[in-house]
């Protein structure tokens, strides 16, 4: 399908004065937009113009937290920044103090991730770091005006712009046209532009920023974004999933055994019919030379939030499952099937039904409740469309709990999530919790006071206070014990809390070395910013001193025998990677961490009988790396092939299709004689 449609008629011409934003703009023009999420209003984008002046007022207030940004620009006749502030705070309340200025020839900015200066004769596209949406309009302003549309852009990169879609929108079939906008974050950010080229939506996962007026349009305009990706990956999926006529020989290689945690003697593997065989045919076959590295049964991430955008990066990552833990239902009902059909890529998915109840800080996800009745119809929903567990989250009402969890029960269903504030994690233990969702949910218990909010940004700033927490308390010691009595394990996340608790401005942080200068610059900039906010005399400190001590947790835990769950919170596959890393700095073996992510989780879910160990008659979702991760955990992140299903994927050819460095480089395939012409 072309990736260029017409599905109404567009009438008219855009004329070359409105691609020079101040020739479309009045004085005191407002341009006003909505932030939705799960198809409820959780924010705006507020823009005044008045000739080439602009003010922006950019707000989120969504599951307690949120960017509230101000903008000031002065805009060149061309429609560039010649000054540019962004002031405010971040997601979770951190400082944003950024700013651009151009003038006799010199470019100098300041942002969270880094400060620099350029020489250029003309004003330069400045590409800011926390930027509104808003800035997503005047970014492709620009590029349309350029004959390729295509520019190189400061600090660094190159941006580009392509057409995919012309319709119409609302009661008076108000024209506008979808772009793809390549070059700032991992993967092209979808929008949409009206007829004088002003932004009219933004698209993401799980949401949209719409212009104010049309919200009721929001939904048609998702689903053709998500039709439009669709068909971006799915062409990325012809390409690079490799699913031969022969069976598939992985040669010279050694396997990683959970059970044992050792790996083999030099073998060979062979894959027919998207299983793993024990016999091998003689004849004509497809060979891959493993070049004696290590072959590991797929990854799990037990903690994901899976998107159209998440499958390659999980696949190219050796994630081949996952659970996904609350999402846009809708999108991943669609992504499921597409998956599961091959057209897209992506890791097997077990579905966790997320339900909260409405709050002034309800998450806007999942099902928001209004009354039990409604939490409880959810469960049955779920159980009906083959959800396999229930997760509910922190506005949850307390005494809506139990009679979740029993509904859950009687339907077969497994439950976890956040504790609920107001609520305990013994509370929610013995009230029949199979697993709770990150590590802070649990930690927290131990450090807040009775009647303090967990719905708030409270739920990490809180955890600065675990620099005194002593984990031979009889608190600690009660809920480990309670775990262990009924069997709950514990759903990490630690490397979604180290992102959290060690950001900071500038720097790039342990977890992010190994890969980050591989990324595309917006994604490298994003990366070094900081999350929590640094407001009172040695915060800096406790926060750093705090995450060494929840990785203590983490080893704890292991040591007392509670099943830890690896999850990310993330979707990237790197961040999987790190997670691993981190259980081995708390004190877990590298085999005992591999086994944990692989047949560990296999049995969690249910799967050991098809996933979780490289053994003949299971499915072939495996993954081969250079080294022996026994030795060395970081050695996971050196993958050259990837088999999900016996579909074979070469993380070197799918960073190079995602317009990333590759980390490492292809083993050699030869395929049978008869099919050399």
């Amino acid at each position: 399908m072309s990736l260029y449609r017409n599905r109404r008629f567009f009438s008219g011409t855009i004329t070359a004065l409105c691609l020079v934003f101040t020739a479309c703009s009045a004085p005191n023009d407002v341009e006003r937009m909505v932030v939705l999420s799960n198809g409820e209003a959780v924010g705006h984008v507020i823009a005044s113009t008045d000739s080439r002046s602009v003010q922006i007022d950019y707000v989120v207030d969504n599951n307690g937290r949120g960017p509230k940004i101000r903008e000031q620009l002065v805009l060149s006749p061309n429609g560039y920044p010649l000054k540019w502030t962004i002031t405010g705070s971040s997601l979770f309340g951190a400082d944003v103090d950024e700013s651009y200025g151009w003038e006799d020839g010199e470019a100098r900015w300041t942002s969270q991730a880094d400060k620099g200066s350029a020489t250029t004769a003309a004003p330069a596209l400045y590409v800011g770091n926390d930027a509104s949406p808003w800035s997503l309009g005047l970014y492709a302003r620009a590029l349309l005006a350029e004959e390729d549309n295509a520019l190189d852009v400061l600090p660094s990169g190159r941006l580009k712009l392509q057409e995919l879609e012309r319709t119409t929108v609302g009661a008076a079939d108000t024209p506008i046209s979808i772009y793809s906008l390549s070059g700032i974050g991992l993967t092209p950010q979808l929008i949409a532009l009206d007829s004088s080229n002003r932004l009219f939506a933004k698209f993401d996962g799980r949401g949209v920023v719409v212009r104010d007026g049309f919200e009721a349009d929001s939904d048609r305009l998702q689903s053709l974004a998500r039709e439009l990706g669709n068909e971006r990956v799915e062409s990325l999926q012809r390409e690079l999933a490799h699913r031969y006529d022969w069976p598939v020989r992985i040669s010279n290689i050694h396997v990683f055994d959970p059970v044992s945690g050792r790996v083999g003697e030099t073998t060979s593997v062979l894959i027919m019919d998207g299983r793993i065989a024990a016999g091998a045919p003689a004849g004509d076959e497809v060979v891959i030379d493993g070049g004696g590295g290590t072959l590991i049964a797929g990854l799990y991430d037990m903690h994901a939030h899976n998107s159209l955008r998440s499958g390659l990066f999980y696949l190219a990552a050796g994630v081949t499952s996952t659970r996904d833990m609350g999402n846009d239902n809708a999108m991943l009902a669609e992504l499921l099937a597409g998956i599961e059909s091959g057209e897209l890529p992506g890791p097997r998915i077990a579905l966790a039904g997320l339900i909260e109840a409405r709050s002034p800080y309800s998450a806007r996800i999942g099902v928001v409740a209004e009354s039990l009745d409604e939490a409880l119809q959810a469960v049955r929903s779920y159980a009906e469309q083959g959800y396999s567990e229930i997760k509910t989250y922190n506005s949850m009402n307390t005494d809506w709990v139990g009679p979740i969890v029993a509904e859950s029960r009687k339907l077969g269903l497994r439950v976890s999530g956040h504790v609920p504030a107001f609520m305990s994690p013994d509370d929610v233990i013995v009230a029949g919790y199979d697993s709770i969702a990150h590590i802070n949910q649990l930690m927290l218990g131990w450090l807040l006071e009775p009647g303090e909010d967990t719905r708030t940004p409270l739920r990490l700033t809180g955890m600065k206070r675990a620099v005194d927490l002593d984990l031979n308390s009889d608190e600690v010691q009660r809920t480990i014990a309670l775990m262990r009595q009924n069997k709950t394990a514990q759903d990490t996340t630690a490397i979604i809390l180290e992102r959290l608790m060690k950001s900071r401005a500038g720097e790039i942080q342990p977890g992010d070395v190994a890969y980050l200068e591989h990324m595309p610059i917006g994604y490298q900039r994003y990366r070094k910013r900081t999350f929590v906010p640094l407001t009172e005399p040695g915060d800096d400190d406790a926060y750093n001193a705090a995450f060494d001590r929840l990785l203590e947790v983490v080893g704890l835990l292991h040591r007392s025998g509670i099943q830890l769950l690896i999850g990310t919170d993330d979707a990237t596959g790197f961040s999987v990677h790190r997670e691993l890393e981190l259980y081995v700095e708390a004190g877990i073996s590298p085999s005992d961490t591999l086994t944990l992510a692989t047949l560990g989780a296999a049995r969690y879910l249910g799967q050991d009988r098809e996933l979780g160990s490289v053994e003949p008659g299971k499915l072939a979702d495996f993954f081969l790396v250079a080294g022996n991760p026994t030795e060395d955990i970081s050695a996971i992140r050196q993958i050259r092939l990837v088999s999900k299903g016996g579909a074979i994927y070469f993380p070197y050819e799918i960073y190079e299709g995602l317009g990333i460095e590759p980390f490492a480089d292809k083993p050699a395939v030869s395929l049978p004689e008869k099919s050399v012409n």
